[in-house]
Parts: C-alpha cells; structure tokens; sequence
C-alpha cells in the first residue's frame, strides 16, 4: 500500500481566499514560493516590503525622467528665444537692458520616440510590480498584507520626500505621466 500521498499532504501548499495568518506551508504565486520555516516566512515578508518599496522608487524615477525631459525641452526653447532676440537685436549678443523684442509661444512638448519608450519601459517596469503586489494581497495572508503596508510608507518616506515651495504647491502633484500626458 502506498503512503506517499499521506506524507506529501502534510507538506503540502495551504492556501486560504480568506483571511488568515498561516506562516508554515503556506504558499504565494506558486507551489516553489512554499514557505517551510519561520525564517523562510520571514524572508518572504522583507523581501515583500523591499518588493513594494521598489514600486515606489520606479514611480519616483518616472516622474525625475519626466522632469529631465522638461528641463531639456524649457532649456531648449529658451536657448531658441536667446538666438532669435540676438538676432533681431542686430548683435550676436542677447542685450540685458532690453526685455526681449520676440516672445515665442512655447509649443507643448511632446517626447521623440526613444524618449517615450523610456516613458512606457517605466511604466511597464511599474504596472507588472504593482500587479505582483496585487497577486500576493490576493492570498489574505495578514503578515504579507502588512508587510505591503509597512513597504508602501517606508518606500513612500523614502522616495516622495520633496520640497515644498512659497507658494504652497507641493511638487509631488506631478504624475509619473504629467509631462507628456
């Protein structure tokens, strides 16, 4: 008579669609994620927190390429205004006493194609994390849960901390898609 089935199922994967706080055997995302020791659970939990405080930093770094890539495009135009008023002022010097004779509209900015497929590499790198996240809460497992917790205000600390300017606005309004939305 074979009994390997009676054996195997004492270490097989528990996996619950309600709430719980299994640690030994439980199981995420699939049967070789098998947490078989309490340091194996905890493992899982820090690489969890760092997990989502990755998350954080890949919507940080969109939003500070977003910015380079205005910062490029606002020195661009302004290097364009320098030269045409250089030019209609007749010297090959932009004159500081005058305001300028020709203000150009500033045209929206639209990224060229390397640009954006940063953009969107950034955004993929982003929506397949958060969906991982997402995959893993869907276990209702209370430790990893708050572990997705502590790792979204840790990464949050960390990597939205900007400044505030005088007039009240704070900088992290911006979205990761503002600049070219």
């Amino acid at each position: 008579m074979d009994h390997s089935s009676v054996s195997d199922s004492a270490d097989a994967c528990q996996i619950s669609m309600l709430w719980n706080w299994t640690t030994i055997n439980a199981c995420f995302i699939s049967s070789s994620w098998q947490i078989k020791s309490t340091s194996m659970f905890a493992g899982s939990c820090i690489g969890v927190i760092f997990l989502v405080m990755s998350l954080e930093l890949l919507r940080r770094l969109a939003k500070e390429y977003d910015r380079h890539l205005l910062n490029q495009y606002q020195r661009y135009i302004a290097s364009l205004n320098t030269y045409i008023n250089s030019q209609d002022s007749g010297s090959n010097t932009p004159s500081k006493s005058c305001p300028p004779a020709v203000a150009l509209p500033t045209p929206p900015f639209r990224p060229n194609l390397f640009q954006q497929m940063v953009r969107a590499t950034l955004h993929m790198f982003q929506f397949a994390v958060a969906y991982f996240i997402m995959l893993l809460a869907m276990y209702f497992n209370g430790y990893i849960i708050i572990c997705i917790f502590i790792g979204a205000w840790i990464g949050s600390f960390l990597f939205s901390w900007e400044t505030v300017s005088f007039t009240g606005e704070i900088s992290t309004k911006e979205e990761a898609t503002a600049c070219c939305g």
